[in-house]
């Protein structure tokens, strides 16, 4: 099962656009050494849906030198078709992914949704690419799909299937979800992805967190979870106090501007360049007001 803290990581790009690897390495480095369990790449925040095929393989295998065997390594899973997201698969697999997390396919926008299309999507991805697979349930607003209960049950029963990451964004929903595994697969781990109630969700008594805010608050994320399992929530909650303004202020409206406010939060703390801060069109970067309320929200949290 997979539990604690796996940050999805950005990817720092030059002013072409252009991955920088070598800064990539280096994030990365930062990252694995505060203790998480693993590290999510090519999914949202780290702008995985712009990228070419030939760039998410060359980034897994980038962050596979970084990790080796001592993390879990999951890959964004995304493809306009079935067979799409197969060769995705397959090709996140070979570079070294050990899981992949499945973004929900456009045919699957709209409701009602009949569970067999997802199933069926799923269950092909992982059985004929051999990989295990994370579901994703993820709010709408950013260009996810929420799955009926019905839906859910029919994915966690696939044998692929290790985990769901649940980011609706809603803590009623999330409390439902959460039971509703408990109760019909309690071996499918059951991961975070609520940036905005993160200290709540550990309370509430999740395996861990797939989540963007694992980085810039990185450290803090992995000691608020241990302490929650010790059960130590009183000084979880002092943490919580003093980080969550910041993920409010990253996660901010307009929300899509959240991967360009974690590049900057990453600069100001000097983990990466400013120079490798760039966003690839048609996402743009922060304004300078933005920016202020980031730093500040920094300042608050201790992080600078």
């Amino acid at each position: 099962m997979l539990k604690g803290i796996i940050p999805a990581v950005v990817l720092p790009m030059d002013s072409k656009f252009q991955p920088d690897l070598d800064e990539y390495s280096r994030y990365l480095k930062w990252v694995k050494s505060a203790g998480v369990s693993g590290v999510a790449v090519n999914v949202d925040t780290g702008e995985g849906p712009t990228l070419t095929p030939e760039e998410r393989i060359t980034v897994i295998s980038s962050a596979k030198k970084v990790l080796r065997d001592d993390s879990t390594l999951v890959a964004g899973i995304l493809g306009s078709s079935t067979d799409s997201a197969v060769k995705c698969a397959r090709e996140a697999k070979q570079a070294g992914a050990s899981a992949g997390l499945v973004f929900p396919n456009s045919a699957f926008f709209g409701y009602p949704l009949d569970p067999e299309m997802p199933v069926e999507y799923h269950s092909r991805i992982s059985s004929e690419a051999d990989l295990k697979i994370i579901l994703f349930q993820l709010q709408p607003a950013l260009g996810g799909v929420e799955f009926s209960p019905k839906t859910l049950m029919e994915l966690a029963k696939l044998p692929g299937t290790i985990a769901i990451k649940e980011a609706l964004f809603d803590a009623k929903k999330f409390v439902d979800t959460l039971r509703l595994f408990r109760d019909n697969a309690p071996n499918v781990s059951f991961l975070t992805g609520n940036d905005n109630f993160i200290f709540e969700s550990f309370v509430l008594g999740c395996d861990g967190a797939l989540i963007g805010f694992g980085t810039p608050a990185t450290r803090d994320l992995v000691k608020m979870f241990d302490l929650v399992q010790d059960g130590n929530v009183s000084e979880a909650q002092e943490i919580r106090e003093r980080v969550q303004p910041l993920a409010d202020a990253v996660y901010g409206a307009p929300v899509r501007n959240y991967r360009a406010r974690t590049k900057y939060a990453l600069s100001a703390m000097g983990v990466i360049s400013e120079k490798s801060i760039f966003m690839r069109p048609p996402l743009m970067a922060i304004s300078e007001t933005e920016k202020r309320e980031v730093k500040d929200a920094l300042r608050k949290a201790e992080l600078l």
